[in-house]
């Protein structure tokens, strides 16, 4: 690792305000996808606990609020995008 996480997350942080300020956007999306190919919408990133793990907040559509504490190394991709409203997939039959 070549540096604190505090200044890394810091990092993440400012990163997100100048995407929002560049694109004159309200509200982001931020995303992390971890190398096992989970995909998480973040509510929040920490850099605690610390010692090469970081905590990820993913946002909870139902059941309760949970924490990811993942390595460094866990993470393949964070991704920041245009906050839009979370689509619903259904189905629907054919018409007779």
């Amino acid at each position: 690792m070549a540096g604190p996480l505090e200044d890394l997350v810091a990092r993440i942080h400012r990163r997100i305000d100048a995407f929002k300020e560049t694109y004159g956007f309200d509200e982001v999306a931020v995303s992390v996808e971890l190398v096992d190919g989970a995909l998480h919408r973040l509510a929040t990133l920490s850099a605690e606990p610390g010692y090469g793990f970081i905590t990820l907040c993913p946002h909870c559509d139902e059941g309760e609020p949970e924490e990811l504490i993942v390595p460094l190394g866990a993470i393949r991709e964070l991704r920041i995008g245009k906050a839009e409203p979370e689509q619903r997939l259904g189905f629907v039959s054919p018409s007779e």
